[in-house]
């Protein structure tokens, strides 16, 4: 016998050479919540198939871990998508479109109802039960382009065309063969918890625990935002765009000028359409306050709003409420002992009540700027509304409902920011949100700060706990919602964010984030920026921006 001795979430142990990760996991199951899902080697992500030949240190991570509950996500897709084609044929089609309330929306090929739905769950349990085999199979990519070519699965044909790879890696479960760009739990019984929700007679949400909510909370209807997305499908449609393959089809064909162009007059016709609605309330507004993820876009849709605005006749003056944050003496305080500036209490809300009040009452005051170097505020610039100024308020906390509750809500207008992006990879990858806002900020934070990657990937982590303790459970507060994303986006990101991601270092602990999102941008042709106007929310992070540099 052969044994090796490693190391498991920092206990020692010895294991036989060559087993596998996945019967390891079996002596430390019980000591997790959840279903083991993957495993760390020496910091990288490998999945349960993996065989140990070495000495080393190993982490077992289950979907509390945000790289594990990301496969976690694609595999329930993969049950999904079996589940249908068992139970409807092979022609009927999911295709994964956004992420909505905690879940994914996504649309089925044809018309079902609430119970055929039902029969899909069943399904799904069935299949959970049986414990099935997720295998790992890598075919040639001619090959595969012939599989699916035979099965009708137009999107991934499209896709395969622009990839340059010989090998790829397929997954099989059952009699289907999948290709869903992203590590895969090894069996079916790994999906502990999972629900199904109707929504339309074609479409419902997939929802499933996330490390930021374990348990999944019941469905909540968000119409709004169901607009917002509609309305970007439309878009796509005007610019004939329904996945990757066809957006690189407009680069290869020289067409993508065109498609800046149109992308950039529908954006600014939908802010031109937000400014007409509040001047319409002109008599009565006093306030517009902005709110959205990190990397949403915020400064330049801010800035292009009040130039709207001000066309009409109205005079905007800006306030961030990060400059109202508590001095540091008096700050709330992390664990690590760092200053809190993400939740609510960091704001020295009674001086912002008080000042806002005074403002809207015609009086002058003395609003204060955050000096974060001494982290202290201070008090230097005059401030006073006359009779066609309106009040911009910018911050995280925008949209709470705990914020100016002295003010009656007919005064205010909450405006929601965020790149609601629906362009998909292929009909079962789709391209989250906070990806393109990550990659967004890798460039931005780079090109201003001088940040590394590793940096930017240090801190997401706490930037995204922050967005979904604060930001989120706020955006139905909002009287409007503004999409800032730009379907040609990524392919431009591209050419700024691929360099920066080569460049962390294999020993990195960010470098299996840096190579999946890599790995993304495989499949989109690079996009030059000239064409991209300098007023475009994407130069606030590529660049040349009237508004910025």
């Amino acid at each position: 016998m052969n044994d090796i001795k490693i190391w498991v979430n920092g206990e020692p142990d010895v294991v036989e050479k060559d087993s596998t990760l996945l019967e390891l996991s079996k002596r430390y199951q019980e000591k997790f919540k959840q279903k083991i899902l993957v495993a760390k080697i020496d910091g990288r992500y490998k999945e349960l198939f993996h065989h140990i030949r070495y000495s080393c240190q190993i982490e077992f991570c289950d979907l509390n871990d945000t790289f594990a509950n990301r496969i976690y996500v694609n595999g329930l897709i993969l049950l999904a998508n079996y589940a249908c084609k068992s139970l409807f044929g092979n022609r009927f089609a999911l295709k994964v479109l956004h992420s909505i309330d905690k879940g994914i929306y996504i649309e089925t090929s044809r018309a079902i109802t609430k119970e055929e739905l039902m029969d899909v769950k069943v399904k799904m349990n069935q299949l959970i039960s049986q414990a099935l085999p997720i295998e790992k199979v890598n075919v040639s990519r001619m090959d595969a382009i012939e599989y699916f070519k035979n099965i009708h699965n137009d999107s991934k044909v499209k896709l395969l065309n622009y990839t340059t790879n010989t090998y790829i890696t397929l997954y099989k479960l059952g009699n289907m063969y999948e290709y869903l760009y992203s590590m895969m739990p090894v069996s079916t019984d790994a999906f502990t918890d999972f629900d199904l929700t109707y929504v339309t007679e074609t479409g419902f949400v997939l929802q499933f625990p996330t490390p930021y909510m374990e348990k999944i909370e019941p469905y909540q209807e968000h119409k709004q935002m169901f607009e917002v997305f509609e309305e970007y499908r439309s878009w796509k449609e005007l610019m004939s765009l329904d996945n990757v393959a066809d957006l690189n089809k407009k680069v290869s064909t020289g067409k993508i000028a065109d498609i800046i162009r149109i992308d950039e007059v529908l954006q600014s016709n939908r802010l031109l359409q937000l400014a007409k609605q509040i001047h319409s309330r002109k008599d009565e507004l006093k306030i517009v306050l902005l709110s959205g993820p990190s990397s949403s876009g915020k400064t330049t849709t801010c800035r292009k709003l009040a130039m709207y605005l001000e066309s009409f006749g109205l005079h905007p003056k800006t306030i961030s409420m990060d400059d109202y944050f508590r001095d540091n003496k008096d700050s709330i305080i992390r664990p690590d002992g760092k200053p809190d500036y993400e939740c609510l209490e960091a704001i020295d809300l009674n001086l912002f009540d008080e000042q806002i009040s005074k403002l809207l009452k015609g009086e002058e005051v003395l609003t204060p700027t955050f000096n974060f170097l001494l982290g202290m505020k201070e008090f230097k610039n005059h401030m006073k509304l006359e009779s066609n100024d309106i009040l911009m308020i910018e911050g995280i906390h925008g949209l709470n409902p705990k914020i100016l509750t002295n003010i009656p809500a007919n005064k205010k207008y909450k405006v929601y920011l965020s790149p609601l992006i629906e362009l998909n990879i292929d009909n079962l990858t789709r391209i989250s949100t906070t990806d393109n806002r990550l990659l967004r900020r890798l460039v931005r934070d780079n090109r201003t700060r001088g940040h590394g990657v590793d940096y930017t990937l240090a801190s997401w982590q706490s930037v995204r706990e922050g967005e979904e303790k604060y930001i989120f459970p706020c955006q139905d507060y909002a009287d409007y919602t503004f999409n800032t994303a730009l379907s040609y986006e990524i392919g431009v990101l591209k050419t700024y964010a691929e360099p920066l991601l080569y460049s962390v270092p294999v020993d990195s602990p960010y470098y299996d984030e840096a190579k999946r999102l890599i790995d993304m941008l495989q499949f989109f042709l690079p996009i030059p920026s000239e064409d991209i106007p300098d007023d475009s929310i994407l130069r606030e992070f590529i660049g040349r921006s009237c508004f910025h540099d």
